[in-house]
């Protein structure tokens, strides 16, 4: 059987701009992580971000953020799909949320950016 990727345009158009990415090695990471099927792609509740990131720090997660746990630290959050529990969560923290894309525009090098999957 042939494998056909994501078939999701704006799914497709994030991995490929990932791929374009010349500047640091994280988004071609990201891409093939973005890549798998939607059953393998990593879901991060907020549980998980409270427990290892820091306070201001930014979070990249190649998939989705669920909204399980607490999140009590301002934490930048960069994720392919966010559940709406979580983005109300982590906006009461006193964090943000954006597109994975926003963030290569945001800091084309992927420095300072931890990865939580």
């Amino acid at each position: 059987m042939k494998r056909t990727g994501p078939t999701n345009p704006i799914m497709q158009k994030t991995i490929a701009e990932l791929h374009k990415q010349k500047s640091a090695k994280l988004w071609k990471l990201v891409a093939r992580e973005l890549e798998k099927p939607t059953r393998s792609r990593r879901e991060v509740n907020l549980s998980r971000i409270q427990r290892f990131a820091k306070a201001n720090e930014t979070v990249l997660v190649p998939g989705k953020v669920l909204a399980a746990g607490e999140l009590h630290k301002k934490v930048n959050v960069a994720a392919w799909n966010f559940s709406a529990g979580a983005v109300i969560k982590i906006k009461a923290a006193g964090g943000k949320t954006i597109t994975i894309l926003e963030l290569t525009k945001i800091n084309p090098k992927g420095t300072n950016v931890k990865v939580i999957g």
